[in-house]
């Protein structure tokens, strides 16, 4: 038996006949009044590493029993294919709403937000602090609007609440391990290759979350689907679960592995880098809706030297 070992925006001008000093006192006292720190940063895709994920390309040759599910972390960008945020500035996903400066309008990247107390104004017409380059208090002012801006007064989104609960948990990359491994000797050419990857609710899911604004709750389920193994010679494998790992006295050494393998083995001599991807679904409920947000992780790499069967004759 064969063994392995183990820019600002213009303000709009003020209405003809409008006293300058009244109007520069008016602005003085609201923005005064407005100055609100920084609005958060809204989570949204694009960047290497998703919502809050501080670990996104680990390895372990010889994994142990990870923990549970990662809590908050820092704000990001999130890894793997969804929806275009609703709201951005610059190429920058930002919340549509800001409990310090209102809503959020796309077509110049300010926000908007009803100056209180308001001051008098022509029948018609309201102020508002607005707050451009995509809410820089920097480019705070006040502006007197015939209408609301487009945006405003919108209720929360539910897609984007699920976006700020899947920021608050971590959905890890899994820790990829193969047998026969590097580290303990080479393979043969066609003899099975078992892969697996370190289970467990923060790298397989489920993981459950929630996030609220303005009376509305949405909710979130997060688990993993199929991960997919890129085995280096150009083969892909798909299992639907973390594998089981190899033991040298184990009932299947030996043979292939019972739910996660490379059957057939490798074809040719060489050293090859296997990787694994984990592809999550994040399902959303809430405000009467849901939806899905797909997400991906993927390993580092781990070596797996395969050599020819070598045949000795006397």
């Amino acid at each position: 038996m064969l063994t392995w070992g183990g820019g600002r925006v213009p303000t709009r001008p003020a209405r003809a006949g409008t006293p300058r000093r009244l109007l520069a006192g008016t602005l003085l006292a609201l923005l005064v009044a407005v100055v609100a720190p920084p609005p958060a940063q809204a989570a949204g895709p694009g960047a290497e590493c998703p919502p809050g994920q501080h670990d996104c390309n680990v390895w372990d040759d010889d994994p142990g029993v990870p923990g549970g599910p990662g809590g908050p972390n820092d704000p990001g960008g999130s890894n793997g294919p969804g929806a275009t945020p609703k709201c951005q500035w610059n190429g920058k996903p930002l919340p549509c709403y800001n409990p310090f400066l209102g809503w959020f309008n796309n077509a110049n990247g300010c926000y908007y937000k009803l100056a209180e107390p308001q001051p008098d104004a022509p029948a018609g017409q309201q102020w508002y602090v607005q707050t451009c380059n995509g809410g820089d208090l920097g480019a705070q002012t006040v502006v007197l609007l015939d209408d609301a801006p487009p945006g405003y007064g919108a209720p929360p989104d539910p897609e984007e609440l699920a976006r700020r609960a899947l920021a608050s948990i971590s959905l890890l990359p899994p820790r990829a391990s193969v047998a026969p491994r590097r580290s303990q000797g080479p393979g043969l050419v066609g003899l099975p290759v078992w892969m697996w990857a370190s289970p467990g609710p923060a790298y397989f899911g489920p993981l459950h979350a929630r996030a609220s604004d303005r009376g509305l709750t949405v909710r979130i389920t997060a688990k993993v689907n199929r991960i997919v193994w890129t085995m280096g010679d150009g083969k892909k494998i798909t299992c639907r679960g973390a594998g089981t790992p190899y033991e040298v006295n184990g009932p299947h050494a030996g043979k292939p592995s019972p739910d996660c393998g490379y059957k057939t083995g490798y074809p040719r001599a060489g050293t090859y880098r296997v990787s694994a991807t984990t592809f999550w679904n994040v399902h959303w409920t809430g405000g009467g809706r849901s939806g899905d947000i797909a997400q991906t992780r993927t390993s580092g790499t781990v070596e797996i030297q395969i050599k020819e069967l070598q045949v000795v004759t006397r």
